[in-house]
């Protein structure tokens, strides 16, 4: 049994990692509530926008020749890999990187080119890392965009992308982030942004509404793309964030439950230690004056 000194060491050593735990339980907890509001406020927003591109698309004619669109053999594909800057989250960032892992094999399988080419855009200091360690192929990364990233920000990866697809060094372009569920569940979520798959318009109550487009429908629906393209990284990087806030969160509530129970078993120890050792001293007196 370890001494009564090295087991109040311990005990402290404990104690303090609680406390940090603690800490960065409360503020994850903090920073959670506000990252959440800023996804349930901008879903509409994204909504919306899809619904009118629908709309666009439904009334567009000749959409197909717009560069975004265009769809021709997979010889190169990337993947636009979103995950956090820090770690103690849990296994949210290994999860998304395992993701974006099978992902490589679905689309060897559909576009049925074994030798498909991938590349990496790394969002976020963790899956630049993976990218890095495991010897994959690095486009671009950017890192610590913080946690309500500026719109020069999204509009620049959003031009590396469409850059690189219009100038056919990739044919496809996929994005893999941590969808926000709730605080239990953060789902790895794959997302295709090119080429551009116009979304299907969603049926609506009563009578479909005309709308007269000025100057016209393609015009603005040619506009609207590049939008579109940055709405679909803008809403999953926030995602991204209040899922990284949540899976922190209950990370370091376990481990702050583990750290007191563990001081508590600590204590206990100590006590039967300290126990023993003054029973110890008590027999030895009794023994010594009756000698």
């Amino acid at each position: 049994m370890p001494s009564t000194r090295e087991i109040r060491r311990r005990i402290r050593s404990v104690k303090n990692v609680g406390q940090i735990t603690k800490a960065v339980q409360m503020v994850a907890s903090s920073k959670m509530r506000r990252a959440q509001d800023r996804v349930y406020s901008s879903r509409p927003y994204s909504e919306q926008l899809i619904t009118l591109l629908a709309r666009l698309s439904s009334q567009a004619a000749g959409e197909e020749d717009l560069p975004l669109m265009r769809v021709r053999p997979a010889h190169n594909a990337a993947i636009v890999l979103l995950t956090p800057d820090r770690g103690l989250a849990g296994a949210l960032s290994a999860n998304v990187i395992r993701r974006a892992a099978a992902l490589v094999n679905e689309l060897h399988q559909e576009t049925g080119n074994p030798n498909l080419g991938v590349r990496y855009i790394a969002v976020g200091r963790k899956g630049r890392d993976w990218v890095v360690r495991s010897g994959q192929r690095l486009l671009a990364e950017f890192t610590q965009l913080g946690d309500q990233p500026r719109l020069g920000d999204i509009r620049a990866i959003a031009r590396t992308i469409t850059d690189a697809f219009i100038a056919e060094q990739v044919d496809l372009v996929y994005l893999v982030y941590p969808k926000f569920v709730s605080t239990l569940s953060q789902v790895p979520t794959p997302l295709q942004l090119l080429p551009v798959r116009p979304p299907s318009e969603a049926e609506e109550e009563g009578p479909t509404p005309q709308y007269i487009y000025e100057p016209d429908a393609v015009t603005i629906f040619s506009e609207l793309l590049p939008r579109y393209v940055e709405t679909l990284i803008y809403q999953p990087y926030l995602e991204t964030i209040a899922s990284f806030y949540a899976a922190q969160l209950v990370a370091m509530k376990n481990a702050t439950d583990n750290a007191n129970d563990l001081a508590a078993d600590l204590t206990l120890t100590y006590n039967k230690a300290r126990q023993a050792a003054i029973t110890t001293q008590i027999l030895e007196v009794v023994a010594g004056a009756g000698g």
